[in-house]
């Protein structure tokens, strides 16, 4: 059988009709993968290659990433943690001179979010300084991040929170002025725009993730971005176990002198694709991935429209209830390719009432990812300092959770979620 013959069976065998929306008995997720037969078809495509590492789809993909972001390098890793590790240890190799991060050395990041934003400050030893969220944008306070500044501070990485761009301009001000490197976590922003340009362009570096919540999906998947040349060959090499040579997967001696280096105390002449310049991971994407997302990439632009439509309606039907809830809001100057949609209870509301009301009613929840991270097991002793009490990062913890807005949920099912929202009534606390 030919390959046009296996690709119509691919596409007759994803023909099938969605099982149709019933209230009350079809339950509402947070987030999910949505895909076509075009996507299935591109992922057999690449499994009949059986080129099982990264390989054309990968360059391609990564090309149209760059093409989004307006940005010159994109390096695709297994998943949105590992670009964030990948991020911060690239800040810490000797190549980057006197600019290096050194173990002791401070990076600036908030209390109330995803925690391996924060792992990968940790596990490069370095130290977190904690500074505190705004209720309503679940970014950073701006004045916090000027504050937290001090003689060992080296560097920020900031989410954009749910997809809601942070102060960027703040943010970018406070990096130039102190010398500080900027990364951008921007797993959960794919699509985000501040001041009319992409999130992900502003920072030395950003990354975003595919996992199959986020915008596109690759399944797992994730990427570092940079417009710096070096900092995408040291992405790369601590990416592909450490290794010093930058030869794409399946090609040699792209320099021109592989057997022409002599580095470390190794003789000269060592073959260039085993000299290991640091202390790396094997955290590559396979082509298989990639080619799930060159797919998923050309429907990014409408994913983003039903996500902001999706998000518009849930705020315009839940208006009225704002003596309850405290709803979410853009941070000036941004237009969010909102991830969910966050929703602080008032203090005299329980969030596990409101949250066990829409689960009953099979609308899905989420907490807002760890809430205070310094109230989790993992991060109870770890090194850091702390700007102020996190009060905010407290409530969040206490009072926050998100519902979905994703491309999967259609007008019947936000006019149900609208509806459940307004039957809910509160118990008086105890």
């Amino acid at each position: 059988m030919n390959r046009e013959a296996i690709m119509a069976l691919v596409s007759r065998h994803c023909a099938s009709t969605p099982a149709p929306f019933i209230p009350g008995e079809t339950y509402i997720p947070t987030s999910g993968r949505v895909y076509d037969a075009n996507d299935v078809r591109s992922a057999v495509d690449a499994a009949l290659d059986f080129w099982l590492t990264a390989g054309r789809y990968a360059t391609a993909f990564e090309t149209s990433l760059a093409e989004h972001f307006g940005i010159r390098h994109v390096s695709l890793c297994n998943s949105g943690s590992s670009a964030n590790l990948l991020a911060v240890s690239a800040l810490t190799s000797h190549r980057l001179g006197d600019k290096r991060l050194r173990p002791g050395d401070e990076v600036i990041t908030v209390a109330a979010t995803f925690p391996t934003t924060v792992a990968a400050i940790l596990q490069n030893n370095l130290i977190p300084v904690f500074i505190d969220v705004d209720l309503g944008t679940y970014n950073a306070i701006p004045e916090q991040v000027e504050a937290a500044v001090g003689e060992r501070t080296r560097a920020i990485i900031l989410a954009h929170a749910l997809g809601n761009p942070f102060d960027v301009a703040a943010v970018m001000t406070a990096a130039k002025q102190h010398d500080l490197w900027a990364v951008e976590d921007a797993c959960d922003a794919l699509g985000s725009t501040y001041d009319s340009k992409q999130v992900g362009a502003f920072g030395d570096l950003a990354t975003c993730s595919f996992y199959p919540a986020h915008h596109i999906t690759t399944g797992e998947g994730g990427c570092v971005a940079t417009n710096s040349p070096l900092l995408a060959t040291v992405v790369e090499s601590f990416r592909d176990w450490g290794r010093d040579c930058w030869c794409e997967t399946g090609k040699d001696n792209t320099c021109g002198k592989r057997f022409g280096w002599q580095l470390g105390d190794l003789p000269e002449g060592y073959d260039h694709k085993y000299i290991y310049s640091h202390i790396g991971y094997n955290l590559k994407m396979t082509d298989l991935q990639a080619a799930i997302g060159v797919s998923q990439i050309r429907k990014l632009e409408s994913f983003c429209d039903r996500r902001r439509s999706n998000f518009r309606r849930l705020y315009d039907g839940l208006r009225d209830l704002e003596h309850l809830f405290l709803l979410p809001r853009a941070t000036p100057g941004s237009d969010p390719s909102w991830f969910g949609f966050p929703i602080t209870v008032r203090e005299d509301i329980r969030r596990l009432d409101v949250v066990h009301w829409l689960e009953d009613h099979k609308v899905g929840t989420r907490q807002f990812f760890g809430g205070n991270l310094l109230r989790q097991p993992a991060f109870v002793d770890v090194p850091r300092r702390i700007i102020g009490d996190l009060p905010n990062s407290d409530t969040v913890t206490n009072q926050t959770f998100w519902v979905g807005v994703y491309p999967g949920i259609t007008d019947a099912m936000i006019n149900y979620m609208i509806d459940i929202f307004h039957k809910f009534r509160p118990r008086a606390r105890l």
